[in-house]
């Protein structure tokens, strides 16, 4: 009590840095002993690579393919996966994602927000859970803003473009306080641009529990924007979360510049995922060899899919280091603090954080 009475009575003074561009960058500082990264003049155009285009060649793993076919790849890889996901991310991490990803929401405290530009720090919030799917991060985060921080005022979207997984998630909604069931909105979304949704249809469909609809055609595992019905506006959401799932994106840039369109100024950005763990070279070389040997092996037992869990291991190898993310953040418009992500388990995962500047 008395540590939220001293919060109380700093808010004006953090509120002013934050909402005073010449005080901004000396705030930030105040939480590590590196200054932040500037963020890139935001008036300056969009770079080509951060334009999404279905030819441009990219990575499926190892492999190089289009952005439209490894947008297609990807849904293969979640559509067969997905009832065993929690499973997966087990053999992917010795069990260590379920501490990740508690440590990741805890370090957010969805639900209390000092730098809210209201009295209240327990004001409303809208959270954007991105490749939410299963619902493992979004639940989290509505049972420490419900429960833990009593904010029945914070609401959370999951979005996915993968049909399959935002099922799963729903179906598993299911067994959350009613409360929290109300908070919750699934939608079907390619985060690369946000402004074409739409809200879940279950697959396969309801009315039709076959992988055909009622037409007969094939249904797609993955979100068709051409079926868009909504969209999510710009500077709409308080906090955008993506966890394991960014290094899957076939344009990792755009996704980053939706994020920053989508938050409100002053927004964070937080992303947990996978990393390097190369500050620790005979500790990378086990995990190395348990990964590339053991985890796809695993899969072909346990789930009889070895390319699926092949393409996770290789997807892991090709994301960028902590330093390369770090800056893609930065020219996506973000600033961050410090080094501007912190390594868990000596790399082998990262929490990346970056804010909206309020000022722009």
């Amino acid at each position: 009590m008395a540590t939220r009475t001293a919060l109380r009575r700093a808010l004006p003074s953090i509120r002013s840095a934050i909402t005073h561009p010449e005080q901004q960058s000396r705030f930030l500082r105040s939480f590590s002993t590196t200054a932040p990264c500037p963020a890139p003049n935001p008036s300056s155009s969009t770079p080509d690579y951060a334009i999404p285009d279905p030819s441009r060649p990219t990575h499926f793993g190892f492999e190089t393919v289009t952005e439209a076919e490894k947008r297609e790849r990807v849904a293969g890889v979640f559509t067969s996966v997905a009832e065993s996901y929690d499973r997966m991310n087990d053999l992917m991490s010795f069990g260590w994602h379920r501490v990740w990803k508690d440590h990741f929401v805890a370090s957010l405290n969805p639900g209390f927000s000092p730098l809210t530009s209201t009295s209240d720090p327990l004001g409303p919030q809208h959270i954007l859970d991105i490749a939410g799917g299963t619902g493992d991060i979004a639940f989290r985060l509505l049972h420490t803003a419900h429960v833990l921080n009593r904010n029945p005022s914070v609401r959370v979207t999951i979005s996915d473009i993968n049909r399959a997984m935002l099922t799963v998630g729903k179906q598993r909604s299911t067994l959350l306080p009613a409360p929290q069931q109300a908070a919750l909105s699934f939608v079907e979304a390619n985060a690369e641009n946000l402004s074409l949704t739409r809200p879940l249809h279950p697959y396969p469909s309801a009315a039709e529990p076959t992988t055909h609809d009622n037409q007969g055609n094939q249904e797609q595992a993955f979100f068709d924007p051409s079926t868009a019905t909504s969209s999510i506006p710009d500077s709409s959401v308080d906090l955008y979360t993506v966890a394991f799932g960014i290094r899957n994106f076939s344009n990792i840039p755009a996704a980053l510049r939706e994020a920053h369109r989508v938050l409100k100024p002053g927004g964070v950005f937080a992303c947990l995922e996978f990393s390097k763990a190369n500050k620790h070279p005979l500790f990378n070389a086990v995990y190395k060899e348990w990964s590339f040997r053991a985890i796809p092996l695993i899969g072909q037992l346990v789930a009889a899919d070895r390319d699926s869990y092949q393409y996770l291991v290789e997807s892991i190898e090709r994301f960028p280091s902590q330093a390369e993310f770090r800056d893609m953040i930065v020219d996506a418009g973000f600033v961050v603090a410090g080094e501007g992500y912190e390594n868990l388990t000596g790399g082998v995962a990262a929490i990346h954080k970056g804010m909206k500047p309020r000022a722009e």
